[in-house]
């Protein structure tokens, strides 16, 4: 049963018929004390934030206080316009589980009721017990995602409860931890798994192609626009989207990815027709991006609509004993690929790997045993043939090549870099993307940042 408050009773009527139609029981009332008056719990609260005349919305923040309070196990979904998301935002640090905006679109609304009451289906059980990899594999297919340790377990176990739902998803860790691996596997366990799954490197975007990359454009929209392109919405109708790098995009950009996981309307560049979509969101970044809210560099509001679920990968170094697992898996590839179905490990080798920091994490542990099968031409692999490979990548780096600390910020050095970069190739951009390990688009939207002239 879903419990709907608001004093306006021509809203309880349409979102109870609505809700009806839905498949769902309701009932209503007109003020927080008729719905704390309630002895049965429900299912999920949709509530207003406003009863009165007053509009600050503390008689919203308290109800859903005294909600939480009586029923913590019921989700609250909160109702707002949209020039109160801050408000909302609120509600949510205070334990709401989504809000819906002012005026709302049937289909957002019944995806946000459906979205809460899945996750609050998928609660782990009140044992607390974290089932073991085995009985995961059982349940999901996680693909190529190896390892046994306790958190990389634990954060494959929530994966496997909430890939089901429509919940959007947050995936945090260190490059080379597997996040994409993550979001590929909510994506093949969940309904959507018949539809697109749609990669979108958001680094590589420069913030004046962000609307035509991502929600497309037609024929004459702008200069170089001589045919219609779908954006990365539109291809992943029905399926997954996954905003990689999403720590990158500009503020700019933001406000119009907010508003697309807002409403899930948009209008393609150079029509002013409103479309809807219908997509799963999972999002990946290794930035903080909580400390970026605090330094005016991320919305509040678009973080919190992707992360209604945080997913964190623990980097390699924090996990040693799943090295092994992953280094003979890794082995067992590269020798069916290269025909060399010999390759091993010796017992000092597998000790060596464990040893190691790998900052650049399972993508790095990887690169590092498929040059050392290609460099060494050895069956069986020791710690020389791996130490050897190590070294060969290193070197030539100056340890100390970097300016004293607290000289430059990131973005100066970054841009001094490019810089020097320019002057070394004369100009030519493909060489200057090359050597600096980016690709061309992301080039351009530094060249933009920081005001270069290509």
């Amino acid at each position: 049963m879903i419990l709907v408050v608001d004093d306006d009773a021509s809203v309880t009527a349409s979102l109870g018929l609505l809700l009806r139609q839905a498949g769902y029981a309701v009932r209503k009332a007109s003020s927080p004390a008729e719905a704390l008056a309630a002895t049965e719990p429900p299912s999920l609260v949709l509530q207003d934030m406003n009863f009165s005349r007053h509009t600050s919305g503390e008689e919203g923040l308290a109800l859903l206080r005294d909600l939480r309070a009586r029923w913590p196990a019921v989700p609250v979904v909160l109702m707002t316009a949209w020039g109160s998301i801050p408000l909302a935002v609120e509600g949510m640090k205070a334990g709401a589980a989504d809000f819906v905006t002012k005026p709302w679109t049937n289909a957002q609304l019944l995806q946000s009721v459906h979205t809460a009451l899945g996750l609050a289906e998928a609660r782990p059980a009140a044992s607390g017990a974290t089932p073991s990899r085995e009985e995961l594999d059982e349940r999901c297919d996680f693909g190529e995602l190896a390892g046994a340790d306790p958190r990389l377990v634990a954060a494959l176990e929530v994966v496997a409860r909430i890939a089901s739902t429509d919940a959007s998803v947050l995936v945090t860790g260190e490059s080379g931890t597997g996040k994409e691996l993550v979001a590929e596997a909510i994506h093949r366990n969940s309904r959507r798994r018949a539809g697109p799954f749609v990669k979108v490197n958001l680094g590589g975007i420069a913030a004046s192609l962000f609307e035509s990359e991502m929600f497309g454009h037609v024929k004459g929209a702008f200069t170089d626009a001589r045919a219609d392109r779908k954006g990365r919405f539109g291809m992943a109708e029905g399926g997954t989207v996954f905003l990689d790098e999403i720590g990158e995009v500009e503020p700019s950009a933001q406000v119009k990815l907010l508003r697309v996981l807002q409403d899930r309307t948009y209008e393609v560049l150079g029509s002013s027709l409103t479309r809807t979509v219908n997509v799963r969101v999972v999002s990946a970044t290794n930035r903080d991006l909580a400390e970026m809210v605090a330094r005016g560099q991320f919305r509040e509001d678009l973080l919190y609509r992707l992360n209604l679920i945080t997913i964190h990968l623990p980097p390699l170094r924090e996990r040693p004993g799943d090295v092994p697992l992953l280094a003979h898996r890794f082995l067992s590839t590269f020798a069916q690929a290269y025909g060399r179905d010999s390759l091993a490990l010796s017992p000092a080798a597998v000790r060596w790997l464990q040893g190691q920091a790998w900052p650049g994490n399972v993508r790095q542990l990887r690169q590092c045993l498929e040059r050392a099968v290609l460099v060494s031409g050895r069956e069986v692999l020791e710690p020389t043939d791996l130490e050897t490979t190590a070294a060969t990548e290193a070197k030539g780096a100056p340890r100390d090549a970097l300016p004293p600390v607290g000289s430059m910020t990131l973005d100066e050095i970054e841009r001094a870099m490019i810089v020097k970069s320019l002057r070394h190739h004369q100009g030519n951009l493909t060489r200057v993307a090359e050597s600096l390990g980016m690709s061309r688009p992301a080039l351009y939207r530094r060249l933009e940042k920081y005001g270069i002239e290509g």
